[in-house]
């Protein structure tokens, strides 16, 4: 099993940007197809103590069931709030990663660097042209005047 864990949404271009990013570094992770097979109760737990998170801030309200369950409103316990994700999944924020270095919640996908215990091998562009990574494999930096190499 790799020591790399995607917790992933195909249909999510950060998501697909951040597998990319991985990949990047020589490692193929283990992908999670959340959606198909999501995190038991348990997993969600250790994952957000690992994440630092609560429950709240792990919620993702765009282009879900969010709003029409009233989920903003303080009268759910996180006990509650779990129960929720286990029926609608799409409700975790994605994609989560977790790595040897950490565990990360990758929104923008660049945060996942920060956690990738291999360098990257070439340049990397995410899917709207964003130059990431150069091709000596260093992170780019954008600038005022446009995008530098991070020294």
């Amino acid at each position: 099993m790799s020591p790399i864990t995607i917790y992933h949404n195909p249909a999510c271009g950060t998501s697909r940007n951040t597998l990319a990013l991985i990949r990047n570094s020589g490692v193929e992770p283990q992908v999670v197809e959340y959606l198909k097979t999501p995190p038991s109760r348990d997993e969600l737990k250790v994952l957000l103590l690992r994440l630092g998170m609560t429950v709240r801030e792990l919620l993702r309200q765009k282009g879900t069931p969010y709003e029409a369950l009233d989920l903003g409103n303080p009268k759910w316990s996180d006990e509650q709030l779990l129960d929720f994700i286990g029926q609608h999944p799409v409700l975790i924020q994605r994609p989560i990663v977790v790595t040897p270095l950490g565990v990360r919640l990758c929104r923008p996908s660049e945060l996942v660097l920060d956690i990738l215990p291999d360098a990257q091998r070439g340049a990397f562009s995410k899917e709207d042209g964003e130059a990431v990574i150069d091709a000596e494999g260093r992170r780019v930096i954008a600038s005022q005047s446009g995008s530098l190499p991070q020294r």
